[in-house]
């Protein structure tokens, strides 16, 4: 399993990230996926942070980022293909 997420899509500074996760139940091996959701920002010394903390004005990119990763995920049920790659929305 990679470190990277199958997909990313960001709007503004909160993205929503796609991962593969690997599981073992029984003996038998499955996967699964999952998202994270995140805002970026610059602390008071200039250096990038992620925080899962939203503002209100935040909530309708979530939204957006959120349905965006749905939309991947339910699309790709049926297709087997996990290419990393980053979408931005606007």
């Amino acid at each position: 399993m990679s470190n990277k997420p199958i997909k990313k899509y960001s709007a503004g500074a909160v993205s929503a990230s796609v991962w593969e996760n690997e599981n073992e139940k029984d003996g038998k091996k499955y996967s699964f996926q999952t998202v994270s959701l995140e805002r970026c920002y610059k602390d008071k010394d200039s250096n990038w942070q992620n925080t899962s903390s939203l503002r209100v004005a935040d909530l309708p990119k979530a939204m957006l980022v959120l349905q965006k990763a749905y939309e991947f995920l339910a699309m790709s049920r049926e297709h087997d293909g996990n290419v990393v790659a980053e979408e931005v929305v606007e």
